[in-house]
């Protein structure tokens, strides 16, 4: 079973483990994936078709793709699963280039999904979000290079993977810190395969990336975490476990650092519900409850 999962949500996990009825040693996430209606499925591949057509309307070629999948609202966080979109994939024009782990392997992999397999990944089909950032040209062609050579992609690649993976460290990585440490290697022409997460994290470090951070409710949940598969706290620094705030790669840390960098960046984030798909052009964020304002464009659907 492949699993594209990328959220860096201690209570988020733990809520997933005791609530999917888990068994010993299996993660709740790698168990049977939610079922959907046909009034689901149909609802969320429109939704997909309209996402493609912003892709393709954008004059661009490649573009950072962002998912709301677990529910992180305790969190604050709306986004967990950030990947590449490429129009040029060997997978299929606009196909999601996404770090994901293989439940079945019990590892990380590569791996090319379209745009209605990214959206069906949600957790929620009655609702979902996504966001496009769609870069400079220079920017988005060093991006795109990146992501499409395959040495350099697979040395970014971590062999464990950690859910809330340290995002300044090597022992684990989670779906986001790849596509960070990807854009670092991209953009700071970093092309040697040595050491090559290591060179990515100091050069983001360098240019003050701000991971996270993730607030941790209490030291309870914290050490509960412990126990939790694909968790894991042994990468992070003893003060900020103390904090109960851990620098984990985020779809928001991302997009911030992202706009920082290139300022000329452009969003473009989708929302649906029941009724409607609502489509935002610009940095002022949606918001969970996909209300539209005016200038935003609105798709009804219909019941």
């Amino acid at each position: 079973m492949r699993l594209a999962f990328g959220a860096p949500a201690l209570l988020a996990l733990l809520a997933l483990f005791t609530s999917r009825g888990a068994v010993a040693g299996v993660p709740a996430f790698c168990a049977k994936p939610v079922e959907m209606t046909a009034a689901d499925q149909d609802r969320v591949l429109r939704f997909a078709d309209v996402v493609k057509k912003e892709l393709e309307r954008s004059g661009t070629r490649v573009a950072l793709v962002s998912r709301a999948g677990l529910d992180l609202s305790r969190f604050g966080l709306l986004y967990s699963h950030t990947g590449i979109a490429l129009k040029d994939n060997p997978g299929g024009a606009w196909a999601v280039r996404q770090l994901y782990y293989a439940c079945d392997e019990s590892r990380p992999r590569l791996f090319d999904q379209g745009a209605a397999g990214f959206a069906l990944a949600a957790e929620t089909p009655a609702r979902g979000h996504m966001s496009l950032v769609f870069l400079p040209e220079e920017d988005g062609a060093l991006l795109a290079k990146a992501a499409l050579d395959k040495p350099l992609a697979l040395a970014l690649l971590a062999g464990k993977y950690s859910a809330n993976a340290y995002a300044f460290g090597t022992r684990y990585q989670n779906c986001n810190q790849w596509v960070a440490e990807l854009l670092a290697s991209a953009w700071g022409r970093l092309d040697s395969p040595t050491g090559a997460r290591a060179q990515a994290q100091d050069w983001l470090r360098a240019r003050g990336y701000q991971p996270g951070p993730v607030k941790v409710p209490s030291h309870w949940m914290m050490f509960a975490g412990q126990f939790v598969p694909l968790v894991h706290v042994d990468d992070h620094p003893v003060e900020d476990i103390h904090a109960l705030a851990l620098q984990v790669s985020t779809p928001a840390s991302i997009e911030g650092f992202l706009r920082r960098q290139a300022p000329q960046a452009r969003r473009v984030e989708l929302c649906h519900d029941r009724e409607h798909i609502v489509v935002r052009r610009g940095w002022e964020p949606l918001g969970a409850a996909c209300r539209p304002v005016a200038g935003d464009e609105v798709i009804a659907l219909a019941p």
